[in-house]
């Protein structure tokens, strides 16, 4: 039997995907998350960067990523070239060395229409864990699970919380749209 509560998690896992979705989207400013997803090749093992090395932001605009060893740098350098980050790394043998452009008006209104467009694609995502919602308790109401009057208040219920989590996406794609949009 499909409960209230299965539906909520999963709402919450879209919105939940969506903003850290929205860590890796560069806005002019360095910030270190946008390196979360990548793995560097330690002695066979693929592990994440901040497993294998020191990451800073000495300046607003600048990443540091100092390796646990000095034979790392050269596995780091590939994997953040592989990566879809789309900055150059820098490397004076000790540290590597990532620097930010200013993000050019066009670049910005790019990235927002990105944001937006991501923001999109989970509203949907969130609108179909509703109609799966709405199907399965109607299911539950054919099978004489659950009567006419408690499936009028489940499907009033599943619509109050879709609200709630696209209102939550709504905001996600307000703040990172600022953020980007902020010179």
């Amino acid at each position: 039997m499909s409960t209230m509560k299965e539906f909520e998690e999963k709402m919450q896992k879209a919105v939940d995907s969506l903003k850290e979705d929205y860590t890796t989207i560069r806005a002019g400013r360095a910030n270190p998350h946008i390196l979360d997803k990548i793995k560097v090749d330690y002695y066979g093992t693929p592990s994440s960067l901040q497993q294998v090395a020191n990451v800073s932001v000495p300046e607003a605009r600048m990443i540091q990523i100092q390796p646990c060893e000095s034979s790392l740098i050269k596995e780091i350098e590939k994997a953040i070239l592989i990566s879809d980050i789309g900055i150059t790394p820098n490397n004076d043998g000790k540290v590597i060395r990532l620097v930010f452009p200013e993000l050019t008006e066009e670049r910005r209104k790019e990235l927002a229409k990105d944001v937006k467009k991501k923001g999109d694609n989970s509203k949907v995502a969130v609108r179909n864990i509703r109609r799966d919602a709405n199907d399965a308790f109607k299911k539950q109401n054919k099978d004489n699970e659950i009567s006419d009057d408690e499936l009028k208040n489940i499907e009033d219920e599943v619509q109050k919380l879709t609200d709630k989590y696209i209102a939550a996406i709504d905001k996600a794609i307000e703040e990172k749209t600022t953020e980007i949009l902020t010179v």
